[in-house]
């Protein structure tokens, strides 16, 4: 994931700390934000990383599938049971398990997973023997969660042991500063595999990417780019290789930020490694201005330490370490 917005990298830091925690948390975010990357993240960096990470989406089963697919079962539990199934806490035992769309649980799978949190085992369906479980529950929804308690639709004691460390992800329209950084992403991914070749965006293709209200957030981004690739010719992305519902309609009056960010001229995309010499030139900027010393060039990145340290042995910057 990438920004330049200050309330997402807000939350990077959040998800770093939360990540050396055992601590429960809750990623709310609108479809199409970057949760499951999120999750990722948390886990890759937390002490579980080289423990097994499994998702399942609770919106995607039935009750009685999704309660066999999380806590298992044992042959012969019910019809086309042929063999016993694990389920997916005993497949993360030692790692994270993320539970994607946790609000569409249905109320009695919720309240045995609550007893699972509190037992730290399980029972899979059909079985009579508790079974010990060590993992990391990281879960995540679009919907507020209080609301679907007040609701009658959540049980709250389970929020609670779920919303231990929440964590709030913006979406795309709140952060403008991030469409033309991501679109050059996408461009630079699709260069790599496809016969067309963009090397430009127009001032006109700005300007509409960056009036448009992305309801579906980055994942709505990046097929309106690979459309783009699919219907468009030449090395220039202009209005007319976007969808309809881009192109095709009237846009709004862009916000004064928006205008100053679409140019008159067209729209480069920088390469890899011209985006690579801009983050060392930055990281040497914020080390001269701290005299050399991590903590505070760190705090000028809006980083921590040890990921100011990962990125300068990744660009091969050298450095002193300082408390």
């Amino acid at each position: 994931m990438v920004t330049r917005d200050p309330g997402l990298t807000r939350v990077f830091r959040i998800v770093e700390k939360a990540a050396q925690s055992q601590a429960s948390v809750l990623l709310r975010g609108e479809t199409g934000t970057g949760k499951e990357l999120l999750a990722t993240a948390l886990h890759q960096l937390s002490p579980r990383q080289h423990g097994p990470f499994h998702a399942i989406s609770c919106a995607a089963l039935p009750a009685s599938l999704l309660e066999s697919e999380l806590f298992g079962h044992v042959r012969g539990a019910f019809t086309g049971a042929v063999r016993d199934n694990p389920g997916h806490f005993r497949l993360a035992n030692k790692g994270s398990l993320f539970l994607d769309e946790v609000a569409e649980m249905p109320m009695e799978v919720q309240a045995k997973l609550l007893r699972v949190l509190e037992t730290h085992t399980v029972i899979p369906v059909g079985g009579q023997e508790p079974i010990s479980v060590d993992v990391r529950i990281i879960a995540a929804t679009h919907k507020a969660l209080r609301g679907e308690v007040e609701a009658g639709r959540f049980r709250a004691d389970l929020m609670y042991r779920l919303r231990v460390v929440p964590i709030f992800i913006p979406a795309l329209r709140e952060r403008v500063c991030d469409i033309l950084l991501l679109t050059q992403r996408f461009i630079r991914e699709l260069n790599q595999r496809s016969a067309r070749q963009i090397a430009e965006i127009s001032s006109a293709a700005a300007e509409v990417l960056l009036a448009h209200d992305w309801p579906g957030n980055i994942r709505e981004l990046r097929n309106v780019i690979e459309y783009a690739f699919v219907i468009g010719e030449g090395p220039v992305l202009d209005v007319s290789d976007l969808p309809p519902e881009l192109s095709g309609s009237p846009l709004p009056s862009p916000p004064a930020a928006v205008t100053r960010a679409a140019s008159a001229r067209p729209f480069p995309v920088r390469t890899v490694e011209s985006a690579k010499e801009d983050e060392r030139n930055r990281i040497a900027e914020a080390l001269q201005a701290a005299s050399g010393h991590a903590g505070q060039a760190a705090t000028l990145l809006g980083m921590s330490r040890i990921t100011l340290w990962r990125r300068m042995k990744q660009l091969g910057i050298a450095g002193r370490r300082t408390r």
